[in-house]
């Protein structure tokens, strides 16, 4: 069962969809449901994927599918968009060909990746899950599996070469290597980017940093949320 606020918010993505193929953006849904702040419409979004109704598809930003209706709604048609094309007529010469393949095979495919707020490289905050931005990255950096980004804060794993501001790419996984280094969520509110060690019933989270502790919790308190597969860096 749905609240009002989510079956308002679902037919309107639907509508929107069927207009024109492409999610409502965050603001977008914030004006048309009245709500003062994305992270309202964040937390919908949720419930409604939580219950089957909508799902997010991964590496494309603003990209929502609906796959069903609140009962009652089941023939709703959202209209359809006027196509009205803009043709530009023009004659490439043969040359003009060439500069555009060459440009073309000059630029690297990207991919967006949702941007999910900063992890602490030092003392663990809780990871912010907003949903609202994204971050280009080439699309050779990524394998296999879904995948997400994170800002570092806070200078823990220096001496890996993650400095405070990097942005880390993470590979969604719930298991990773002795040495790996993983986003790590700790007692269920905590989430911090450290190396990861078990021994025996116990799990280790190693700062790379000499300044920084070793710290050390039963393997039940410690859940593996992703592991880091590259890095960028603004300069």
């Amino acid at each position: 069962m749905l609240t009002r606020k989510q079956h308002e918010l679902l037919l309107f993505i639907h509508e929107r969809l069927g207009q024109g193929g492409v999610s409502p953006s965050f603001d977008e849904m914030k004006d048309a449901l009245g709500l003062k702040s994305k992270s309202g419409i964040h937390r919908l979004i949720t419930g409604l994927e939580e219950r089957g109704f909508i799902r997010r598809l991964p590496h494309r930003a603003r990209a929502l599918e609906v796959l069903r209706l609140p009962e009652g709604a089941e023939n709703a048609r959202p209209p359809r968009a006027k196509f009205q094309p803009n043709v530009i007529k023009a004659d490439f010469s043969f040359a003009g060909r060439e500069v555009a393949a060459a440009a073309e095979a000059a630029t690297p495919e990207t991919i967006q990746l949702p941007l999910y707020g900063r992890i602490a490289a030092g003392t663990p905050i809780e990871a912010l899950r907003d949903g609202s931005g994204f971050v280009d990255i080439p699309a050779t950096m990524l394998g296999a599996g879904d995948h997400y980004a994170l800002e570092v804060a806070g200078d823990s794993m220096v001496e890996a070469g993650i400095l405070d501001h990097d942005t880390v790419i993470i590979q969604r996984c719930e298991t990773a290597e002795n040495g790996t280094i993983v986003v790590a969520l700790v007692d269920e509110n905590e989430v911090t980017l450290k190396r990861l060690r078990r021994k025996g019933n116990t799990v280790a989270l190693e700062p790379a940093n000499a300044s920084y502790e070793t710290r050390i919790f039963g393997a039940d308190r410690v859940r593996v949320q992703g592991k880091l597969i590259g890095l960028v860096r603004k300069y």
